[in-house]
């Protein structure tokens, strides 16, 4: 086992080359990152391998000087590298591993922002991941689930609820007595909006099915009278984005500045056009690879979506020629030529971009478009792009004297709906699709109205 930290600081620029990051000045970051690391590791600990006193010390130190946000980047990389020292026999364990593993799973964050804390050890406690589905009624949760899934469904979303509401049981042991519709009540009161009490009342709806599945009578809880319709009203509208205003994000996103990744902006502007002419939806997007553009045919491929299904779609001249450009510049940036690669490609980290990372860019171009404000979560959002597709649509039908009953399957087949009523959603009413309702409603029916109020029948 080396000794570390190494007085030749070779270690951590050997971790750094590994990485291959393309930009000098990222390189001299890490190295500027690591170096402080381990120059507070030798005033902590001195030649010791680094512990959890070593990390606190450094955490409490830079977080003098570094505001947390910017803190927590630099303690994801120092991760990073203690894993890196452990996997190359530097290090026998990594003491941020270590409390990884036993209070945060997911990451690293939730860590340091504990060990920042007063009382680190009641901050870690407090992060504690609960036993999943240890419940007095987590064993059914959890047939239950394997039941669903068994039969093809992905069940990811109740799942994630029956998991909400076990964790609630387990921190309230009291209750295990009570029958179901007060569970579901207490664990409603424990927040005040209304989407979290429709949600309470539809996981304690499953629950109800799966006793009464095993034989135990129990009557499914009942949602008080106008909260669907209060959860309706609590939903964001959409916004239905214009042409003119589509103009303007496709304008923004090929200025977007990325000195460090020249194929972004060109790729940013291909997101956009495949949300908006094509209605796909971002997890579509950042799924796509290179083998699902079809120049030849004129039309994107879109594999295994939701509800398991994937579909072929046609698509216009202008968003094959946004493509082409795209495939082109995406060759000419060295990204990968083979199939099964990913269309949009990260060239910083050399690999495609998750939907996370896309999502953040595409909400700084919406910003950057004057259409979004710049604090909070309120203005335009991505996935409206999808709801105007589906709006425009329509009301370019109108337009065109098309009847939009006749062709509403078709869109529900596009947009990748299991049937017509989840496209409903997305025909969110506009001023001007009323405007052609209206005028198509007098055009056909208007006339024969007139008839029959003016006819003997109506005396």
């Amino acid at each position: 086992m080396n000794s570390w930290p190494d007085a030749e600081r070779n270690l951590y620029r050997e971790f750094v080359k590994q990485l291959c990051l393309r930009s000098s000045s990222a390189r001299n970051s890490y190295h500027y990152v690591l170096d402080g690391f381990q120059r507070c590791a030798l005033a902590c600990a001195g030649t010791q391998p680094p512990s959890r006193s070593t990390i606190e010390y450094w955490l409490k130190e830079r977080a003098r000087s570094l505001p947390e946000y910017v803190l927590f980047g630099h303690a994801r990389l120092v991760d990073r590298f203690l894993d890196w020292l452990v996997a190359n026999g530097h290090l026998e364990c990594n003491p941020l591993a270590n409390l990884r593993a036993s209070y945060s799973p997911r990451g690293t964050t939730p860590v340091v922002r504990a060990l920042l804390r007063p009382d680190p050890d009641v901050a870690l406690e407090a992060i504690r991941p609960l036993p999943r589905f240890a419940s007095h009624l987590g064993p059914l949760m959890r047939k239950h689930v394997t039941l669903m899934q068994s039969l093809g469904y992905r069940y990811q979303t109740i799942q994630s609820r029956l998991a909400r509401f076990d964790r609630f049981l387990q921190t309230r042991p009291d209750l295990e007595s009570e029958p179901l519709k007060v569970l579901v009540r207490e664990w409603a009161n424990a927040a005040s909006t209304p989407q979290h009490a429709m949600d309470c009342i539809d996981t304690g709806r499953v629950i109800a099915k799966a006793l009464q599945r095993n034989g135990v009578p129990v009557e499914p809880p009942e949602s008080p009278r106008g909260l669907r319709g209060a959860v309706k009203r609590s939903q964001r509208r959409p916004y239905i984005y214009t042409p003119d205003e589509v103009a303007q994000l496709l304008k923004t996103a090929s200025a977007f500045p990325s000195p460090r990744a020249s194929l972004r902006p060109i790729a940013l502007y291909t997101m956009i056009v495949l949300a908006y002419c094509a209605g796909l939806r971002l997890g579509e997007i950042v799924r796509l690879k290179v083998q699902d553009i079809d120049l030849e045919t004129a039309s994107i491929s879109v594999r295994d979506t939701k509800f398991f299904k994937s579909r072929r779609l046609p698509v216009t001249t202008t968003v094959m020629t946004a493509l082409s450009g795209y495939l082109h510049a995406r060759l000419l940036a060295g990204a990968p030529a083979d199939g099964g690669s990913a269309l949009f490609w990260n060239i910083q980290t050399s690999r495609g971009y998750s939907q996370i990372r896309v999502s953040k860019l595409l909400v700084q171009v919406i910003r950057d478009s004057g259409l979004k404000p710049l604090p909070g979560r309120a203005g335009p959002r991505v996935h409206d792009l999808r709801h105007a597709m589906a709006v425009n649509r329509m009301t370019a039908w109108y337009r065109d004297g098309i009847n939009p009953q006749v062709h509403l399957p078709y869109l529900a087949a596009y947009l990748g709906h299991a049937s017509i009523k989840s496209t409903l959603v997305y025909l969110t009413t506009t001023q001007e699709l009323l405007q052609q309702a209206s005028e198509r409603f007098e055009v056909f029916g208007a006339h024969n109205l007139g008839e029959s109020v003016g006819g003997e029948s109506c005396e």
